[in-house]
């Protein structure tokens, strides 16, 4: 089953660029918060963690809207990892499928958390 997962940070925002995604790459379930993503205390994204099971595959638009931090990154997508879940980030590219994937996720995750730290800087 293709699940989605969508998150948007503030009230002003809107998923819908994430939802066309979603529906256009066929996703079945998909799971949004609207919140931040500095931590792991997301409803959705814990609802969507139980729910996915071995074969399953969960998108999500990039890896920013999954997780703000490489630790975090990493943990969730190893817990995946655990369950037979494949991951995939469609904006870099990610399929974690792949051992080449699994590698691009690290690097991208470090980035990502890199540009964040200096988004907070300015």
């Amino acid at each position: 089953m293709k699940v989605g997962y969508v998150r948007i940070s503030t009230k002003e925002q809107n998923t819908a660029r994430q939802d066309v995604l979603m529906a256009e790459l066929g996703v079945e379930k998909v799971y949004t918060d609207r919140m931040s993503g500095k931590s792991k205390e997301r409803p959705e994204l814990h609802k969507m963690m139980d729910f996915v099971r071995e074969g399953d595959t969960l998108i999500v638009e990039s890896i920013s809207r999954f997780a703000r931090n490489t630790r975090d990154l990493l943990d969730l997508t190893a817990t995946l990892d655990a369950k037979g879940v494949q991951f995939i980030s469609k904006k870099e590219n990610i399929d974690t499928h792949t051992p080449a994937g699994k590698f691009m996720l690290a690097v991208f995750g470090a980035l990502a958390e890199l540009e964040r730290e200096n988004i907070l800087e300015r």
